[in-house]
């Protein structure tokens, strides 16, 4: 039985110049130091299906120097038709001794391991071995592959070439292999096609494996335009911000390596219309290098709180969140506030909107007989009473119906108790309300409710674990990174203050101290988010409640109320389910 044609030659040789430690990451590899592997395959002409390939060619090279050599005759185990015997000169006695494609595959795998696949019209090549593996119970390695024929459409213009023909690019770059319709000549002259078109790369500042693989896509003239702006960028964490002409941020953004995140911008994969209107604008692109990703995402909050970048659209305007608090008068009633003063000592939020504030109320108001009026009403004098009154819905305090001190037991301080402890009253309330509902088959009337229900649960579940952490003077919390040191914070009043690493084989704790001791002032103020936005105290609260994070030192206890809205968490989400699935929550 006819055996593969298999040559490997050795590493040596290679281009100057030694890796950086750890290895090159595999979008960043250099060309020149890139193993590609160059795979052509005559087939019988059919679809994919696992079977149908006469002949595998591959060549290995690295640096321009030839490595290895894989040829092989394949029994199809199937007739080849006439025009194919024609087109390749294959024919049906050359492949009679010739092995079956699943006793190739292993050495052609081996050959692959590791490199990067190249083929002139890639998907065809590629979709028979998938299939090909697939049939016979081997695992596709998944290889990076480049399309010299993609490649070409994107180098070269019409004008140089009226088609990209393996043989029109062949003769165009005048290659010493001409392609012959047979898989090994083909695939040399893949080869030389491959090497002619990544001199070309040069000038179009395309100098890595994933910048080949990317610029083989199809992008925009803007981002192939402008993807000079990611050249020069770090591989560290950290905010870039996509600045205009005149300084003006445009888009601020995070991301665990910089340099990556930015170049994605200029890739086929960003179709998004704004980010390509952005792009056309932006002349620059700054980097803020941070100590781990948790100061990134903070830093890049502010940022987008501080300039409001045009493009955009989450966390832009913090300063627009409100609040639903109790009024301090004799009286008081429930109102939506942009902030707190430091009377107020009953509360509720932040909520993104001034509807979900309202839901919020319309709940309270479900479960206590709180007045709904916005008169301030006098403890001397009385006004006449609106309909909720008549309705028995309120105790019209405005006629004097009922005093400061009954009003207080009955309406106020389960309000009260509710916003800072224990939400019980109010969640009973209102899944009665959505039983009674359901049970009279006025289901639109109870999906309402439950709304009002997922609206406050939610708020108070939120501000009790915000004020949690932001009444805590400071803390301090570790956590193990990747290459095995640590990620250190130190957060004062909800607010990251100091963030740094301690590399591997560093003891964690004088690093941990001179954080502690350059890390920002941060003075208490009023409020469940006194000195940073909601939003950072939450992604700190998220870092804090990894399971890998370790808690080193705290001021105070870090704890929620013991009878909190936290209990009422699993209720908080199927009532959310069933709000997404458009169904009524029932009471269980």
């Amino acid at each position: 039985m006819a055996q593969p044609l298999y040559v490997q030659g050795t590493l040596d040789g290679l281009p100057d110049g030694e890796p950086p430690a750890g290895g090159w990451p595999a979008a960043a590899l250099p060309l020149h130091r890139t193993t590609f592997v160059v795979v052509d395959l005559e087939t019988t002409g059919g679809a994919p299906d696992g079977g149908g390939i006469t002949e595998i060619g591959a060549v290995k090279v690295r640096g321009g120097e030839e490595l290895g050599v894989l040829a092989t005759l394949v029994n199809p185990g199937e007739p080849i038709p006439p025009f194919i015997t024609v087109l390749t000169g294959i024919t049906q006695a050359m492949l009679h001794p010739a092995p079956p494609i699943e006793e190739v595959l292993p050495s052609f795998l081996e050959f692959l391991r590791d490199a990067v696949l190249v083929a002139h019209n890639a998907p065809y090549d590629v979709g028979f071995l998938k299939a090909a593996c697939a049939r016979h119970g081997y695992d596709w390695p998944n290889p990076r592959v480049l399309d010299t024929a993609a490649l070409a459409r994107r180098v070269l213009t019409r004008d140089e070439v009226p088609n990209r023909k393996l043989g029109t690019l062949a003769a165009y770059f005048r290659t010493p292999h001409q392609p012959t319709h047979r898989a090994l000549d083909d695939a040399k002259a893949t080869v030389d096609v491959l090497h002619g078109l990544i001199a070309r790369l040069g000038g179009h500042r395309v100098e890595t494996l994933g910048d080949a693989i990317e610029f083989a896509k199809a992008i925009s003239p803007t981002q192939r335009r402008k993807r000079h702006l990611a050249d020069g960028l770090p591989r560290v964490p950290g905010v870039y911000i996509f600045r205009a002409a005149d300084d003006r941020p445009l888009y601020v953004g995070t991301s665990g390596d910089i340099a990556t995140r930015v170049r994605s911008y200029f890739t086929a994969a960003e179709k998004r219309a704004r980010i390509s209107e952005m792009l056309a604008a932006a002349e620059r692109v700054e980097a803020v290098e941070c100590a781990h990703a948790l100061e990134a995402e903070v830093r890049e909050l502010r940022l987008i709180g501080a300039h409001a970048p045009p493009y955009n659209r989450r966390s832009k305007f913090p300063e627009r969140m409100v609040w639903l608090k109790l009024t301090p008068e004799p009286y008081p009633r429930l109102s939506v506030v942009r902030v707190l003063g430091p009377e107020d000592e009953a509360y509720l939020g932040p909520f993104s909107s001034r509807r979900g504030a309202e839901l919020a109320a319309a709940a309270v108001h479900e479960a206590v007989p709180l007045r709904q009026c916005t008169h301030r009403l006098s403890v001397r004098t009385t006004t006449p009473a609106c309909a909720l009154a008549e309705l028995g819905r309120c105790p019209a305090p405005c006629e004097h119906r009922i005093s400061v001190p009954e009003y207080e037991r009955r309406a106020v301080a389960p309000v009260r108790a509710a916003m800072v402890d224990d939400p019980q009253v109010v969640v009973d309330a209102l899944l009665a309300r959505i039983e009674t509902l359901s049970g009279a088959e006025r289901y639109e009337e109870a999906a309402a409710v439950r709304g009002r229900l997922v609206a406050v649960l939610r708020a108070t579940l939120r501000m009790q674990r915000l004020v949690g952490l932001t009444r805590i003077a400071e803390l301090s919390a570790a956590r193990r990174s990747a290459d095995g040191g640590w990620e250190l914070a130190v957060i004062r009043h909800g607010r990251l203050a100091g963030a740094g690493t301690a590399p591997p084989g560093v003891h964690p704790r004088p690093v941990l101290d001179l954080v502690r001791a350059t890390a920002e002032t941060v003075l208490p103020g009023h409020g469940p988010v006194p000195n940073a936005s909601a939003e950072e105290s939450e992604r700190i609260l998220s870092w804090l409640e990894r399971p890998d994070t370790r808690l080193v030192e705290t001021s105070a206890g870090w704890a929620s109320p013991a009878r909190g809205a936290g209990r009422f968490r699993d209720l908080l989400v199927r009532a959310e389910a069933a709000a997404a699935a458009q169904l009524p929550t029932e009471r269980t």
